[in-house]
């Protein structure tokens, strides 16, 4: 058991991450941006209703604490619109990975390590569990701009190819979940809420 005070850097620390605003808003309150946090709550609670869908094995409890962490980079690299050019995203890449190492360096040894390692297995999406949470992290917006007519997606004229391989990761993990998108996504055209 750690000391009390050898993890309140890294509790205060995450306060943080409520500051992140994403792309997505919240009609459900005033139509303000949702924050990386609240991401993070909601993506998680999805998984462990929805992990009845997973088409391999996987370990809910380590899905769910995968999620909970692996927005907490954003506390140093920001949120990154989804869909900004792939140089953006390499760049990214590095900045998250250096917040990843600062952040749970706050933590003490071997529980940083063990954080940051589910925090790069969930980057690597390789493993049944990862597949599972980074499907999850990816298919929330579906839902959410569905609920919301288009939202980010009419906002910035999104194309439907790109939600698909956005969200290419549930034809494996959670093929049902693919079915359910894909019908999602023709009722997004249809209804002019997304490019095709």
């Amino acid at each position: 058991m750690y000391p009390v005070s050898d993890l309140t850097d890294f509790i205060c620390e995450l306060d943080r991450l409520k500051a992140v605003k994403r792309q997505i808003t919240l009609p459900a309150d005033n139509n303000r941006q949702e924050n990386s946090a609240e991401h993070s709550w909601h993506v998680a609670l999805m998984a462990s209703v929805l992990s009845q869908y997973a088409q391999k094995p996987i370990d809910v409890t380590r899905v769910i604490r995968m999620i909970l962490i692996h927005d907490i980079v954003e506390i140093d690299a920001g949120d990154m619109f989804a869909f900004n050019a792939q140089d953006d995203h390499d760049a990214q890449a590095q900045k998250e990975l250096d917040a990843a190492k600062r952040i749970f360096g706050l933590l003490p040894t071997p529980l940083n390590n063990e954080l940051l390692n589910l925090w790069l297995e969930f980057e690597e999406a390789q493993t049944a569990d990862a597949e599972f949470a980074k499907a999850m992290d990816r298919v929330l917006p579906v839902f959410q701009n569905m609920k919301d007519e288009g939202g980010s997606w009419k906002k910035h004229g999104i194309a439907r190819d790109k939600i698909e391989k956005r969200n290419a990761h549930l034809q494996t993990s959670a093929p049902a979940l693919w079915d359910y998108v894909m019908a999602q996504l023709d009722i997004a055209v249809e209804r002019g809420w997304l490019v095709n």
